[in-house]
Formats: C-alpha cells, structure tokens, sequence
C-alpha cells in the first residue's frame, strides 16, 4: 500500500514528519510512503534509517509549500507544485491510495474538494474526530470542514459519521445526536430545528439533542454539529486536558506527600492521560471526498504522524470511501 505524506506540512515539518514515517513503515511492514516535500531538506532526515525501512520511503519534490496564514482555496489553486497539492494529486490519480498532512486545515478540506473531488451525492466534507468518552468512543463531526451548513450538510455528517462508526471502530448500530443547547425538542436554533427533521426521517439510529457536557460521558457514538461550533468544542476540550495536566503537575510539585503518591499512581495516569492525548488518536478523516484524506494535528511530532497514517492505512484497508459512496446511494434508494 503507497500513502502520500505531506513531510513540510505541519509546526514541527520536515524532522518530525520525516521521523513519523521511519515509525510507521517500522510498524507496517506492508506500506510504502511517497516523502512529498522538499527533497533537499528531506533527504538528509533519511541518512540514517535501516534499508528495510529506506527502501519503502520514496522522495516526491515539491518546490512550494502552502502555509497556515494563506486564503485556503486560492492557495490550492495557485500553487499547483505545493507539497499539499501534489500529495493530493497523487490520490486522484491513483498512484497513492491516501495522504495525510499536518498542515492547514482549510487548505485540506479545499484541496480534498477542488484536488480529489466530492463522493457523488456528497454536498459538502466533514470532518470527524474521534474522541474518548467515559464508556465508548464518540465521534465528533464536523470540526471545521464546513463552517456554515445547511440541514442537508449536518444530515450527510450524521450518514457518514454512521457509516466510520459502523464500518471502521466496529459500532454494531451507532446511536446519532445533534449538538444543542438543550435536549428538549424545542432547543436549537433553524438549522438544529429543520436538521432534526432530517435525521427523524432517516434510517440513523437517531437519539435527540445532545448538550455539551454530556459528551465525555458518551451521550452519543456519533454528535454532529456544524464546523464553526465543533472546532471550537475541540480545542476547548484539548485546551481543558492540558491545562489539567499542567496544574496536577504543579500541585504535586509542592507537596511531599503528592510527590510519593504520584509513584503508585503513575501507570494509571499514563493509561488516562493516552486515551485523551492527540498524538495516541491519530489523524482526523476527511469524509466526503473520493479519497482517503487523513489531517493530523498542527502540533504533531512524530508519533501522532505515525498514528495519522495507521488511520490513511486503516481506513483504506477498510474501503471507507467505497462504504461511504456505497451506502449512501442505497441509503438515497431507500428514503
């Protein structure tokens, strides 16, 4: 199996993407990596990696790079040899069978839309995360694909997000809520309210209205809402975890007795502390678009690159995209 890797795409590229893929190909005995990115600085990354591994790591230059302050869409169309662009190339043509980047996550979903192109059907992407719950894992979408949705947009959400949880983490019937300000019927504003009429007609396990904070407790296998809220639910919940984990530490560095206490409760902090950390999820699928597209985290180093491309890997494996297409033209047939 051939991915494509945007190398310069992301906080810590070309160092870090390039170690994520030595671990990757390490871990995968069956996958081979195109190295899309600036073959100059990339090249020396590679001087030392065993030729087991060197020999499945192919270099793909790319003479131009799209960077986080640049307008999305016109980037994408502008810069034909950017490192993003190409990578996507490579999967509408066929010769990789997905890519994963770091980088922007507006340049993504448009190169995902404009480069690799909308499954027939789909109107607009989304993109899913999964997240750890107390009893299960919930999958949030969107989380920024499409900003303004329309209830058509968050009822695709709700099928494709049904569609992973089934398909891909092995959910026998995936219950579906819609992001409000309340569970009663009446909460929500026009687009909750008209969407919520979508999902009811559907064949979707569909549970209601879900509020915030019942979503770490596992309110839903699937919460969908539009991307503007979802995005900012995200990083609200990223920024929560490690602002807890900085004042634990803090709060057992003062204190003596914290500090032996902290001996016996180590191995259970590192098992809690992986379940919520990005770097042990992975990368977050683009759905919706004729192609494995995986965004991993801005911040990534090398061992959430690692966990992106187990997810291209897996989600390939697991013929997400053809599920996706196929169901939702029977899912059409059927409502």
């Amino acid at each position: 199996m051939l991915l494509a890797l945007d190398v310069m795409g992301g906080d810590n590229a070309p160092l870090e993407t390039c170690a994520g893929a030595v671990m990757a190909c390490e871990r995968f005995t069956d996958l081979e990596l195109a190295l899309v990115g600036d073959t100059e600085a990339v090249r020396p990354l590679l001087d030392k990696v065993p030729a087991s591994v060197r020999t499945r790591l192919h270099l793909v230059h790319a003479e131009e790079l799209i960077t986080m302050d640049e307008p999305p869409a016109v980037a994408v169309r502008k810069k034909r040899h950017s490192s993003l662009r190409i990578a996507m190339q490579m999967v509408r043509s066929g010769e990789a069978q997905g890519c994963v980047s770091a980088g922007s996550t507006g340049a993504i979903v448009a190169g995902g839309v404009l480069v690799v192109g909308r499954i027939p059907g789909i109107e607009r992407p989304g993109l899913g995360v999964p997240l750890p719950a107390v009893n299960r894992i919930s999958m949030l979408i969107d989380i920024g694909a499409t900003v303004r949705c329309k209830p058509l947009n968050l009822y695709q959400f709700a099928l494709m997000g049904d569609v992973y949880m089934r398909k891909i983490i092995g959910v026998e019937s995936p219950s579906i809520g819609l992001l409000s300000n309340g569970q009663e019927e009446v909460k929500g504003d026009e687009l909750i309210i008209e969407a919520r009429e979508f999902f009811r007609k559907s064949r979707l396990n569909f549970i209601g209205n879900v509020e915030g904070g019942t979503i770490p407790f596992g309110a839903a296998d699937v919460v969908v809402c539009e991307g503007l809220t979802g995005n900012i639910l995200l990083k609200f919940i990223e920024g929560t975890g490690e602002a807890m984990y900085s004042l634990v530490r803090e709060e057992i560095s003062r204190h003596f007795l914290a500090k032996v206490g902290m001996l016996f409760m180590i191995p259970m902090l590192k098992d809690l502390w992986a379940r919520f950390n990005y770097e042990e999820t992975g990368g977050t699928p683009l759905l919706g678009v004729n192609g494995a597209v995986i965004k991993a985290h801005g911040r990534s180093r090398a061992r959430a690159i690692c966990g992106a491309v187990r997810v291209a890997r897996e989600f390939v494996t697991k013929r997400g995209v053809e599920t996706i297409a196929q169901e939702l033209a029977e899912g059409v047939r059927r409502e």
